[in-house]
């Protein structure tokens, strides 16, 4: 038997609507430009819409009426988004990135600024960085933390470094919150971050946010590396490569990135 013999006529109109109205301009979308996209009767794609307002999905403004995402809709979304498995979603994109890099790969999501490993994927060869999944990590020693802290405010960033300290791991470590804030300030302004053997000498990582469908900054990616086989070249090519790497897991999850104030 074929899914076609299942597939409910209404019910994919219905679902390909939503879909339409979810990705609409903020003005929304009128009655006629949804009845051009469905391919059916005006008197169809309003009898659906009609259904879709009821039960919340769906709502209408004036003048128009044009039409955006309901608020059941909304309530739905962050339903779902709640049980992405990400570090799952993540995996052809960290392998895949570990085979062009080299690299080992760490995804993140994000506690409070603080990176919780979910999945890994090592690089080739004999060196191994461990990392446990489920580790959590301080943020200011972190390329995937810094990441994580630049998409908060200044004060939410202060009041992250208030309760964890800034401990010294190494002669690079920020210590001073000037200092910190000086990377996130980079940070925002390039969309990486980088740990320069702030946790551990002679390590280098390069990490950078990504995002759910209300644009919430819900984890991390990260390459890690030997800081002597990274020139500086090498380091802006691996910061665009881990931004793309971010923004493919951003997409996966069906999110959009925040844009910086």
């Amino acid at each position: 038997m074929t899914k076609e013999r299942y597939k409910v006529g209404s019910v994919a109109r219905a679902l390909k609507l939503v879909d339409l109205i979810a990705a609409a301009p903020q003005s929304g979308l009128s009655l006629s430009d949804l009845t051009k996209e469905l391919g059916v009767s005006k008197s169809t794609v309003f009898a659906l819409l009609q259904t879709l307002m009821e039960a919340g999905y769906v709502r209408q403004t004036k003048p128009g009426p044009r039409y955006l995402p309901g608020i059941s809709l909304v309530r739905l979304g962050d339903l779902a988004g709640g049980h992405l498995p990400v570090g799952e979603i993540a995996q052809p994109i960290i392998h895949r990135l570990s085979r062009i890099t080299g690299l080992t790969i760490r995804v993140s999501i994000n506690d409070g600024g603080h990176p919780v490993f979910v999945a890994r994927v090592d690089a080739p060869g004999n060196i191994r960085f461990l990392t446990l999944l489920g580790s959590r990590e301080l943020p200011h020693v972190s390329s995937a933390g810094k990441a994580m802290l630049a998409q908060m405010s200044d004060s939410e960033i202060a009041q992250v470094i208030e309760n964890t300290g800034l401990p010294r791991k190494t002669k690079n470590t920020r210590t001073q919150l000037a200092q910190l804030m000086n990377d996130i300030r980079r940070t925002r302004a390039i969309g990486y971050a980088t740990d320069d053997e702030e946790d551990c000498e002679g390590i280098f990582c390069v990490g950078a946010a990504f995002f759910d469908h209300n644009a919430r900054c819900v984890g991390a990616i990260s390459a890690t590396g030997i800081k002597r086989d990274l020139s500086q070249r090498a380091v802006e090519q691996l910061g665009r490569q881990v931004v793309e790497a971010a923004a493919e897991i951003t997409y996966a999850l069906g999110g959009k990135v925040r844009k910086q104030a």
